[in-house]
């Protein structure tokens, strides 16, 4: 019983995200996240010292949310007239923190526009990258989006799993913020290469065992366990030395190619290729990604409820 009562929140939570995704309306951490983010870029992000200031604000927002929510959860627990309280707290707040559903729905959603205008695509795969999409080809559209789909599954359901599991409600939430961080300050241009840089090294971090876990439960997932020696070849192949992991084992499966020069806010940034065969991408080969990170998905929980209770019952 005290095992069921362990895994309950994250299983709640976890088929919450599976079955209804994002929530479009209500608070969200996430958005709070990234409101602090804003105040304190536009305070901040001027004059002299902007790489220290930067490096101060994204550490003090981490430490500070792992502080709150510890706190929060412990009073939560300690003082609510019931334990089915604290879980369901702790369930809603899981669900909050993952992104699979909305993922998927987001590139099934830039196929389908592919499918009426190119134009429609282009718009529709600005919502989930951040290059300019002005000028994408309908392949590259196709191909941006499932990067995307790959690399997320790993920063929007692994990572926060995996923090999850090593550090309970605390642990997920200060992720998130450092995701959050990292998504609206870590890039090399001009306005964030010094403000930014510390969020964008906190994010490769925290980033660099998940994204190497997600690129195996990906191949575990398609059956294709001799693409780890493709994973390991093209992993390395990307401006993150993470999101390459996740893309290159999409990419060996679906024997595709991915990478390649991208125009980040004005500016171009120069991204090697990611396997070797120029296909074109169909609704298969999307059917094939979806399948895979569904898959890659459920294996993650699974192994998240058998580490997060084992490290519990270790607590004293």
């Amino acid at each position: 019983m005290a095992y069921l009562l362990r895994i309950l929140p994250l299983l709640a939570g976890w088929l919450l995200d599976f079955f209804t995704g994002d929530p479009s309306r209500g608070p969200h951490p996430v958005v709070w996240f990234g409101r602090m983010i804003s105040f304190f870029e536009l305070k901040l992000n001027h004059g002299a010292h902007r790489k220290l200031k930067g490096a101060l604000v994204a550490a003090g927002l981490v430490l500070g949310v792992f502080v709150i929510a510890w706190g929060l959860m412990n009073l939560i627990w300690l003082y609510s007239p019931n334990v089915w309280i604290g879980m369901a707290v702790e369930a809603v707040l899981i669900y909050y923190c993952l992104a699979g559903t909305t993922l998927v729905r987001e590139v099934r959603a830039v196929f389908r526009a592919c499918d009426v205008s190119l134009e429609a695509g282009r718009c529709q795969v600005a919502r989930i990258v951040g290059r300019d999409t002005s000028s994408l080809s309908l392949q590259e559209v196709r191909t941006a989006a499932l990067e995307t789909l790959a690399e997320n599954l790993s920063d929007g359901v692994i990572a926060p799993l995996f923090w999850y599991a090593l550090l309970g409600i605390p642990g997920m939430l200060a992720y998130k913020m450092v995701n959050t961080l990292d998504s609206m300050i870590g890039y090399r241009t001009e306005r964030y290469r010094e403000f930014g840089c510390f969020a964008a090294r906190m994010d490769d971090v925290a980033n660099w065992l998940p994204a190497r876990i997600t690129s195996l439960l990906m191949v575990i997932a398609a059956g294709r366990l001799s693409l780890i020696r493709f994973v390991m070849r093209f992993g390395h192949c990307h401006a993150s030395p993470n999101s390459g992991f996740p893309e290159a084992a999409l990419a060996g499966i679906l024997n595709c190619r991915f990478g390649g020069t991208h125009t980040y806010f004005g500016e171009t940034v120069y991204k090697p290729y990611i396997g070797e065969n120029e296909k074109m991408l169909t609704y298969t080969d999307l059917k094939t990604s979806v399948r895979v990170c569904r898959m890659a998905e459920v294996l993650a929980v699974i192994g998240t409820m058998i580490v997060y209770s084992f490290i519990r019952t270790m607590l004293p």
